[in-house]
């Protein structure tokens, strides 16, 4: 398919240096003989889950919630779907870690009885508990009274969640009762869902294929019918890589308008809270504008999520890659056609304004993100693996690492070894980079404006084999510079690939501008198709 774009838009490439072309053609050669060798351990596809015989587990939270007020379901039935659902397919995808379920029935009960009652009416209902009865889930990082609260790390294997995160315990007033909590990275800090407390998570699609991280054992309970909706948090592509990898839709907002109370590791630097956001998974992309404007509070009206979106007024910019970031894979040409189809379909149906950019700051969001996220305040990794009680030595836990006597995993052990070699805060490597943050973030917003999207690969690949990310550390570079920019943007499933795993893109608005990315995200819904179920 020809690719075109306007010359006064689409900007050369920079040609690397030699040193870096070197680099990048010997880990070209690295990830070919990885995958070679990974595919001859796994083979080449793995178990898919059991499909979906209940239809209540093919609704949209939305339609659920009206469903239960209206009295054509009770709550009751719905949790007790949801609840059988899950316990089919954990023994497989290993994705949930700890459960409320008889609790969650008796709260479901009070529900219906509230209905049933008629102390409100439907559309009393429908204004003050727009979610009433409909379960929800949400991943170990984020606070469930009662519930774990470990982040994967071994250090607090036992810790349970005093109270309920702000985000959580929006949502509980407005109707949705906490079911299940599901897997994550150590600490957070990795895009595969794996830690020493609770082993590896699977992919509905494909067992052999990561479910992304940290959020990604969510990502797969929503994508095989466990949950119909659920919390996440992105610091770096948490919300997205894992609604990517899992075919299902994940936003992350702009920055500093959800709450980040009650999370672990905590945010207590500010720009470690620009950073960071919690944010909506679903299935459906008719959940994530009611759930931002539950869980964004007073800052929804800033978000001036009830206005209407003329999709033909919207400029379109897109770009294919990142330019040659180094050690950055390729992209799919699957996800390359997805995203021709995307925009020929906005270019030629809606009669929109598309034009095909290109941001070569973008070689660098990588570094972009680990030099931004240095803060003179902040709290190490190495600290944070000791869950706040001394500090681990990351030579150390590698060396045990080797003996199979650590309780971390290797990722985040190198991680933490980074933390101590990378950019340090205050250096001029560290200004340099908050500089080059600055102009992309002053280019983008010239770009975009108040109507503009700016569509991305939200990674470059399908989701890889078990362990592959190792050899793949700075694929999660398409996401992560969105993170270091406080933008919103959505991931949106664009069906499945060739390999029989999901494939999407990411929809990319200007600060505040996340209406767009939603009514992008519900257009290519309805036009591609969205989720679809992994065994379909």
């Amino acid at each position: 398919m020809e690719r075109t774009a306007e010359p006064s838009i689409l900007g050369k490439r920079k040609t690397p240096p030699l040193k870096e072309r070197i680099v990048n053609i010997v880990h070209k050669f690295l990830l070919l003989l990885t995958r070679w060798i990974l595919r001859f351990i796994y083979g080449e596809h793995g178990q898919k889950v059991s499909p979906i015989r209940n239809e209540i587990l093919l609704e949209s939270a939305s339609s659920l919630a009206l469903k239960i007020r209206t009295k054509k379901l009770t709550s009751v039935s719905v949790m007790e779907a949801f609840i059988a659902r899950c316990k089919e397919i954990n023994p497989l995808l290993n994705i949930i870690v700890d459960e409320r379920y008889e609790e969650a029935l008796k709260e479901a009960e009070k529900a219906d009885k509230l209905i049933a009652s008629g102390t409100l009416t439907e559309k009393q209902l429908a204004n003050e508990k727009p979610f009433l009865g409909v379960p929800i889930s949400t991943k170990d990082c984020i606070k469930v009274k009662g519930l774990l609260h470990t982040t994967g790390l071994w250090a607090r294997r036992s810790t349970r969640a005093d109270k309920d995160a702000r985000a959580m315990e929006l949502m509980r007033k407005a109707g949705a009762i906490p079911f299940a909590l599901t897997n994550v990275s150590e600490i957070c800090m990795w895009w595969e869902s794996v830690n020493t407390v609770f082993g590896r998570s699977r992919n509905p699609y494909d067992t052999n294929r990561i479910v992304g991280g940290s959020s990604g054992g969510e990502g797969a309970l929503q994508a095989a019918g466990g949950s119909p909706f659920g919390l996440g948090s992105d610091i770096g592509g948490s919300i997205r890589m894992p609604a990517f990898f899992n075919g299902i839709f994940g936003h992350k907002p702009s920055r500093n308008v959800v709450s980040n109370d009650g999370q672990y590791p905590e945010t207590v630097t500010k720009e470690a809270d620009r950073f960071l956001t919690i944010g909506p998974l679903c299935r459906y992309a008719v959940d994530l504008k009611p759930m931002l404007q539950i869980i964004s509070e007073e800052n929804t009206k800033k978000l001036r999520l009830d206005d209407l979106v003329d999709l033909k007024q919207v400029k379109f910019f897109y770009q294919l890659d990142d330019g040659g970031g180094s050690m950055v894979s390729p992209v799919d040409q699957d996800i390359l056609e997805a995203i021709d189809k995307a925009m020929n379909y906005f270019r030629s149906t809606i009669k929109a304004d598309v034009n095909r950019v290109q941001l070569d700051k973008l070689q660098m969001s990588g570094p972009i993100w680990f030099g931004n996220l240095k803060e003179k305040d902040e709290i190490t990794l190495d600290v944070q693996m000791a869950n706040m009680e001394g500090k681990i030595n990351p030579y150390a836990e590698l060396f045990k690492w080797f003996f199979g006597m650590s309780n971390h995993t290797f990722a985040v052990i190198m991680a933490a070894v980074t933390d101590r070699n990378g950019v340090q805060h205050g250096t001029p490597e560290y200004h340099a980079l908050v500089k080059l943050r600055d102009e992309l973030l002053q280019e983008f917003d010239e770009l975009l404006r108040d109507n503009g999207v700016f569509i991305y690969p939200t990674y470059p690949t399908v989701a890889p084999y078990h362990n592959e990310p190792l050899v793949r550390t700075m694929n999660f570079s398409y996401t992560a510079v969105i993170n270091a920019l406080g933008l919103p943007s959505t991931a949106v499933p664009l069906g499945i690939g060739r390999e029989g795993l999901p494939i999407g893109l990411q929809v990319i608005g200007n600060l505040n501008q996340d209406r767009l990315c939603l009514a992008v995200a519900l257009e290519l819904e309805r036009v591609f198709g969205g989720w679809v179920e992994p065994n379909v």
